[in-house]
């Protein structure tokens, strides 16, 4: 990992959980697969990431589920649902269910599994002293 910026490589594994998202969204709509449509279908949600991220101070909080994790994973749909409408797309309520189940468990997962990971890897440091 990146010693000044320990956060960019979770946040990129979380942009490619939201890329996960559209293409899971647009293979289940009978929509395309290309690598264009799934990043339109993302883009909103993409922008939303990075802001709700970098308002979140990621250095200290990328990993946290409370309260950083639940920022991000509801700015993340929130705004993300705003622009996709801002930019002539839907937002029925059940996409708008979808969205936020589906991101609930891909970002906070993501951050409940690096959590876990990080405690037992402070756990296996202590145990070797």
């Amino acid at each position: 990992m990146d010693r000044r910026n320990p956060w960019i490589p979770l946040f990129i594994l979380d942009a490619l959980l939201v890329l996960l998202f559209a293409a899971l969204g647009r293979q289940s709509h009978e929509h395309g697969l290309t690598p264009l449509g799934i990043l339109q279908t993302a883009a909103p949600f993409l922008a939303a990431l990075t802001a709700a991220t970098l308002a979140t101070r990621p250095r200290a909080t990328i990993s946290r589920i409370w309260p950083a994790g639940v920022v991000v994973w509801a700015g993340t749909v929130a705004l993300g649902l705003a622009l996709r409408v801002a930019t002539g797309a839907t937002a029925a309520v059940p996409f708008i269910i979808v969205t936020a189940v589906t991101l609930a468990v891909f970002l906070l997962g993501r951050r409940a599994a690096t959590g876990l990971l990080l405690r037992r890897k402070v756990r296996a440091g202590h145990g070797v002293n």
